[in-house]
């Protein structure tokens, strides 16, 4: 039998930019960064270009890491390779001092703990590496302990 595998590659490395790589490197500080569009408002996570004109945006601005719900779902069965091991819901989540939003997973006990509106707070990684997963996920604040 005649066998010719093949494999396809994309050997390269592509570096993160001053936006992006600002943004993580936040991260693993435990600080939240956006960026200000052309019009004032704060997109978060921040892009190279503005959204609606298509500018360069260079003026990062640091947000919250308390913020609201905006728009949720409930994950109930769980598949691999998903950011928590157990039913969690995947929201839109508008930092304070962002004017957009950022999608993310809510550990919840729950559905009926979680709404529209609901405030949650970021809970880091212990061990961060300035990656989008030093957000471990986002917790109700009803739901942690001392607040």
């Amino acid at each position: 039998m005649l066998r010719a595998p093949l494999v396809i590659e994309y050997p390269f490395n592509r570096t993160t930019g001053p936006v992006i790589g600002a943004f993580l490197t936040a991260l693993r500080d435990q600080r939240v960064l956006g960026i200000r569009g052309a019009d004032g408002r704060v997109v978060c996570p921040p892009t190279e270009y503005d959204p609606q004109t298509g500018a360069p945006l260079t003026e990062m601005v640091e947000v919250g890491t308390v913020g609201e719900v905006v728009s949720w779902s409930w994950v109930e069965h769980v598949r691999d390779g998903q950011p928590l091991d157990h039913p969690h819901a995947l929201a839109l989540i508008r930092l304070d001092g962002a004017d957009t939003a950022m999608m993310h997973v809510i550990d919840a006990p729950n559905a009926e703990a979680v709404s529209t509106g609901a405030r949650v707070a970021i809970r880091w990684r212990d061990e961060r590496e300035g990656q989008i997963t030093d957000i471990a996920c986002f917790d109700l604040l009803d739901n942690r302990s001392g607040e």
